[in-house]
């Protein structure tokens, strides 16, 4: 039973119960918005942290090892190629978790991903914000549609999958278990996207950075590319070497 399911059980159960109490006039029947309240906020918030498992079990950290994994999502993008110049000058293999109609523009770059030994992921067809509003066969659909674009380029089919925005529901567990992906997560969030300061940025990654991290980052931000060499440099000081995600993690890459 996922955790969903059980906060839907505990939130009726409470809810009988405090209706029973009303009924026999020893509570007020207002009390019965306290159990809606913390189911739809559990719901919400089990939605929005990946890190819950709530609705869809993903890998977000590998245990008892002195390494860590470099993710890129949303590319190919702005910043694919100088990122890619620098994990080659540094020896490190990441993966990127591609938006299927990127790849679909940006081949090339895909193939070199692969040639330069990074491992490719799906991060589904559009990344549209309404994503997560679509059924469970729609969402399967753009899962389906990127890999077939992958395999197109690179004549192997994904099975490594992040959520866009990282939102679960029951609906994107569905698909994911119908077209056999694993959901991969991540422990370490660097807010790339939102940061101003390269400064900042790098030491918010290397003040949290513990052994076993899989870090989420984009190769669509440029202050991701200005870090990157003193991130490599600076995480290797505090003795920890990079792995690509699917080796960290022990499991296949590719069907």
């Amino acid at each position: 039973m996922r955790p969903y399911q059980i906060v839907h059980l505990l939130a009726a159960i409470a809810a009988i119960g405090i209706g029973t109490l009303a009924y026999f006039h020893y509570l007020s029947w207002w009390w019965l918005v306290l159990p809606l309240f913390l189911h739809q906020a559990l719901l919400i918030l089990g939605a929005i942290y990946i890190g819950w498992n709530f609705y869809l079990v993903s890998m977000h950290k590998a245990d008892a090892v002195q390494a860590v994994a470099l993710t890129f999502d949303d590319g190919p993008a702005t910043e694919t190629t100088a990122i890619l110049d620098i994990l080659k000058a540094e020896h490190v293999e990441a993966a990127f978790f591609c938006i299927g109609k990127h790849a679909q523009a940006h081949p090339e770059l895909v193939k070199r991903w692969h040639e330069d030994g990074h491992v490719v992921g799906n991060h589904s067809f559009l990344h549209g914000f309404h994503f997560d509003w679509q059924s469970s066969r729609k969402m399967a659909q753009e899962l389906e549609q990127t890999n077939e674009v992958i395999f197109k380029t690179l004549g192997k089919t994904p099975l490594l999958f992040r959520p866009p925005y990282g939102v679960t529901n029951p609906n994107l567990a569905r698909a994911v278990r119908a077209t056999g992906m694993c959901s991969i997560g991540w422990s370490l969030r660097s807010f790339d996207t939102k940061a101003r300061d390269k400064d900042e940025l790098l030491n918010r990654i290397l003040g949290r950075l513990k052994g076993g991290d899989i870090i989420l980052l984009h190769d669509s931000v440029s202050l991701t590319r200005e870090i990157l060499t003193d991130l490599i440099h600076g995480a290797r000081q505090k003795g920890y070497t990079f792995v690509r995600v699917d080796k960290m993690l022990g499991i296949e890459a590719y069907a």
